[in-house]
């Protein structure tokens, strides 16, 4: 059923329901980068992320086969997977035919031991027998596998991810039977059948997507992955209905009620939509609290479009006036501007008023699932005004903005903290040791002597203390 807002839009209401209430189709919201990168580092052969149909992407491999950290990692792995698959086959070779293992290169890729030699690593050491060759394997990555953390992004939980790299029992005859053992029974269950420490069983491919993979790796550790944003993106649908309602409008703005939102999420959202279709909107209008987030008045830096920040003072600490000027100057942008379209970031119920007395003007709404109430989404349904949530965009491309928001806030609430002058306190330390010094002398001890001594250390707990080191 096809209904029409007062203000002109087009919605299919049936459509807009089923966008609500169905998971959206895997093809259009997935995202491949950490999928990619585990099947770089456990060896998935080059092939497939050439492949435009499977899920680890080429542009990955590319990347981190320019680093020596991850092509280290990815070469053990190879070769352990080789020495899984064919071990018996190698041993007979040694034992029937007096092969040694670098001269099975059917088995051991002299291509792989090359690398890993330029890379600094010499595997081999004159092994003779393939055991001590995959303790070797298993050792080496068990001590390199942490140089690999930064590859991947901070909130992945990263003991629950090294862990896959580690086979259990990997020093010893038993552990390294027990999990061959369990691999060969396994095989067909295992990622393109590349080793891995998992609990293989049947769960289709683990690597289909960055969504499937982080959900069941949390699972095998008894833990529950539920940040839906970081690992996939809005269906294509939600990105055609927000186009479509920029599209249909004579002149469109952003209205942001910033103690409502997220900065980092819309930031987020904003960049993974199409700049060009994005181009109508006239700008975006922040009223910002001094109570949320400090990220807000950085936000023009990081969009391409045009940013009016507004920040609204407290007539009384415990009341704020955000929501008064978002209601007026909506009335004033409607009524003196032309403005006939307004997407409202907000999850704040009291603002359906203003949408329910204007009815000559189109509202679009982003919402955040946990802000929202059920009332004010069976409202916006009710109603045919389309609501999307911009907690479900994938939030990786605003993680710059979050780390820098953090920094900054730190680097200021540091500063403040630790209020020292240098100077001042050299003139102190003459005071009480009645030491004459002339400014000249003062100068240089303070940038030969007290800049060059003083340490910051840190202990476990967080606790910060200055330390000036006495040198004689």
């Amino acid at each position: 059923m096809d209904i029409e807002s007062s203000g002109g839009f087009t919605f299919n209401l049936s459509e807009m329901m089923a966008e609500i209430n169905v998971p959206e189709e895997p093809s259009s919201s997935e995202q491949y980068e950490i999928v990619s990168k585990v099947a770089y580092l456990i060896g998935v052969p080059k092939r497939i992320f050439e492949n435009d149909h499977e899920a680890p992407k080429i542009e990955f491999y590319t990347k981190l086969d320019r680093e020596k950290k991850a092509r280290i990692i990815r070469n053990l792995c190879i070769l352990r997977t080789q020495l899984e698959r064919n071990f018996l086959k190698i041993c007979q070779g040694i034992q029937r035919e007096g092969r040694s293992m670098i001269g099975m290169p059917e088995y051991i890729p002299g291509s792989v031991l090359q690398q890993l030699s330029d890379d600094g690593i010499d595997i081999y050491k004159n092994l003779k027998e393939p055991s001590p060759f995959l303790f070797n394997i298993n050792e080496n990555i068990k001590n390199r596998i942490n140089n690999c953390r930064d590859i991947f992004p901070d909130w992945l939980n990263w003991d629950y991810l090294s862990e896959i790299f580690i086979m259990p029992g990997g020093l010893s005859e038993a552990g390294t039977k027990r999990a061959a053992e369990f691999y060969y029974a396994n095989m067909n269950y295992y990622p393109y059948q590349q080793y891995m420490n998992w609990p293989a069983k049947d769960e289709g491919n683990i690597l289909y997507s960055d969504r499937k993979f982080v959900t069941l790796l949390y699972e095998w550790n008894g833990d529950e992955f539920t940040n839906r944003g970081l690992v996939s993106d809005v269906s294509d649908k939600t990105k055609g209905n927000i186009y479509k309602f920029i599209e249909e409008s004579d002149k469109c703005i952003f209205i942001v009620d910033c103690e409502n939102s997220d900065p980092y999420r819309l930031c987020a959202a904003i960049r993974n939509l199409d700049s060009e279709r994005l181009s109508k909107i006239e700008k975006i209008i922040l009223f910002d609290d001094v109570h949320a987030a400090s990220a807000w008045e950085m936000l023009a830096s990081y969009i391409s479009l045009p940013v009016e920040y507004i920040l609204i003072e407290r007539l009384k600490d415990n009341k704020s006036l955000a929501d008064v000027k978002v209601v007026a100057r909506t009335c004033r942008e409607f009524y003196e501007n032309n403005v006939d379209s307004f997407v409202l970031v907000s999850s704040d119920s009291d603002y359906w008023g203003l949408m329910e007395e204007m009815k000559s003007a189109n509202f679009l709404v982003m919402v955040e699932h946990e802000k929202c109430s059920y009332a004010l989404k069976e409202t916006l349904i009710n109603n045919n005004i389309f609501y999307c949530y911009i907690d479900d965009f994938y939030v990786g491309s605003g993680e710059d903005i979050k780390m820098d928001a953090l920094q900054k806030e730190l680097a200021r609430s540091i500063k403040a903290s630790i209020d020292l002058n240098l100077y001042a306190k050299m003139h102190e330390a003459l005071t009480h040791t009645r030491i004459d010094m002339t400014e000249a002398e003062i100068d240089n001890f303070v940038k030969r002597k007290l800049k060059n001594q003083l340490q910051l250390e840190i202990s476990d707990d967080g606790e910060v203390e200055i330390e000036y080191r006495i040198k004689r």
